[in-house]
């Protein structure tokens, strides 16, 4: 097929392409200022902290090894070429696997992979409904529970390593390969603290793995590797259609599961996203995370991945490595492929002691220790709150569950402290009226100190509600508001309202038939609406 250009449609193609590679370039942030070195170096370094995690959440699944680096790969790729925001990491994480287990052992892994394929049909969904702005609704104490329930979680996790397995079963080291493992995690943790002093240019977390696995082959140390948990050798991820019977009962099965990994793994991802956020002083965009990260399980349910979410100690290993850009994200992806194909027999060798220093202190950089600083000058149902849901997060290892015990709290005490604070004042004017000025929301926390404010008996024949500085909230606020008018209707006088906003008289009306109301119409009196 043929395309004439001529003078007339030269502008719009110049156009067309212009912002085609303006797309294309910010797509992989190459018109940003990008240090490719230091993107590079990170990817390295998040592929290295991200193998050994992703074998052993796939292990504890009860799947093959490679279902976990396949969940890894695409997860990485996907959301860091689509994702909402630079710097974030995702992958093969716990908190969505741990949705799986019971499924695994009861219907076997093609249920799984069909699930993980609704679970990201559902995120997208959730990302084109534009949902993804309700993790607004999630206040700051959850957050720091959240985040530190996360660290306590990320830190305990590592303790597994300190395990080997005998013909009795698991047991603790002991003696010289414990005192082993701990002087190489110690040797780790100090590599990455005093490297940044000598420079920054290349990440600690990389030079600590290279010079502790370096010390150990050279010295042909006995310690535990990463070629003791499983094999990391495999093949290009090939497509495979869920052999699962298409029917209502399949879909019974598997829509429960896979509406929980999708709510935990947007929770999960939009909680990395804001914390990224706040770090970086840049601002993401949920809705575009939601969609990207559905569109990669959806992938990782068509090319057997277990599937996966944001990882926040990950994310921590590359922001904390310098990256700003998806550059890395995409190079820890193609290591984590390569290293698949070819380099098993290499990465195999890598001490876990290595592995282990290198997240004990990304789990020390989670941890937000200025909610200890200010402990006590924060509210009691705030500290309360977070203390609560850092409990849940690392006795349930739930995210999803510990988020919306949290919120559901904030909720219930916002809404008792707002309804203790609405008030009224009230006076007469010169025509006899009576005028009750209202100040607070009122909403069904509030109705019953609302109603109380009001003298029936002793008020004249003309009572006037101002609610000039008040909201109509609910359904219980409307029917207090008609209870109120017939209390007055049956004592002979008669209730009007005032200064109703715009949304408040839309909810009035649409209650007609239901509640009976006099509002006061006063075209000069203007409210903003939200």
């Amino acid at each position: 097929m043929q395309v004439a250009v001529s003078p007339t449609n030269i502008p719009v193609l110049s156009r067309f392409l212009s912002t085609s590679m303006k797309a294309y370039l910010n797509l992989f942030d190459f018109s940003q200022k990008v240090n490719y070195r230091t993107e590079i170096l990170a990817g390295l370094t998040v592929a290295m902290t991200m193998i050994p995690e992703s074998l052993s959440f796939a292990i504890l699944a009860g799947l093959s090894p490679l279902t976990g680096l396949y969940a890894a790969l695409i997860m990485g790729l996907v959301t860091a070429i689509l994702g909402g925001r630079p710097g974030m990491v995702s992958g093969g994480a716990g908190a969505t696997v741990v949705v799986l287990i019971a499924l695994m052992k009861s219907h076997g892994v093609e249920y799984v992979f069909a699930t993980v394929l609704v679970a990201g049909i559902i995120q997208v969904l959730a990302g084109a409904l534009r949902l993804g702005k309700f993790i607004r609704l999630v206040p700051q104490p959850v957050m720091y529970g959240f985040v530190n329930g996360l660290a306590i979680i990320i830190f305990l996790s590592q303790l597994e390593q300190f395990k080997v397995v005998t013909p009795s079963g698991t047991e603790w080291m002991q003696g010289t390969s414990l005192l082993l493992m701990l002087g190489l995690v110690a040797l780790t943790i100090s590599i990455v603290l005093v490297f940044p002093k000598i420079t920054k240019a290349v990440p600690a977390s990389l030079v600590a793995i290279l010079v502790v696995s370096g010390i150990v082959v050279v010295s042909g140390i006995n310690t535990k590797t990463v070629q003791d948990i499983a094999s990391v050798s495999g093949g290009f991820p090939a497509l495979h259609i869920p052999v699962v019977p298409f029917s209502i009962e399949t879909i019974a099965i598997i829509l429960p599961y896979a509406a929980v990994m999708a709510g935990v793994g947007l929770i999960e991802s939009l909680l990395t996203l804001n914390v990224v956020d706040e770090i970086t002083g840049t601002r993401g965009r949920g809705n575009k995370e939601c969609i990207a990260q559905g569109s990669a399980n959806i992938l990782n349910g068509l090319f057997t991945g277990m599937g996966g979410c944001a990882m926040i100690a990950q994310t921590f290993v590359n922001l904390s490595a310098g990256s700003r850009a998806r550059l890395s994200g995409i190079v820890a992806a193609c290591a984590i492929l390569l290293i698949i194909l070819y380099g098993a027999p290499v990465i195999g060798r890598v001490p876990m002691a290595a592995l282990v220093g290198v997240m004990v202190m990304v789990s020390i950089g989670t941890f937000e220790w200025i909610s200890l600083r200010i402990i006590n000058k924060m509210p009691r149902h705030d500290i309360i709150t977070g203390i609560l849901v850092a409990i849940v997060t690392v006795w349930l290892h739930n995210l999803a569950l510990a988020v919306l015990i949290g919120v559901i709290i904030a909720a219930l005490v916002f809404a008792w402290e707002s309804a203790k604070r609405i008030r009224a004042r009230k006076y007469t004017d010169a025509e006899g009226i009576r005028h009750y000025e209202i100040y607070g929301p009122l909403f069904f926390g509030s109705v019953r100190t609302f109603t109380d404010k009001f003298d029936i008996s002793n008020d004249p024949p003309q009572v006037v509600i101002d609610f000039r500085e008040s909201r109509v909230t609910d359904m219980s606020a409307i029917d207090a508001l008609d209870k109120l008018t017939e209390r007055y209707k049956k004592a002979g006088k008669q209730l009007h309202l005032r200064h109703l906003s715009e949304d408040c008289r839309r909810l009035l009306k649409n209650a007609e038939g239901v509640a009976e109301v006099n509002i006061i119409e006063d075209p000069s009196y203007k409210v903003p609406v939200d």
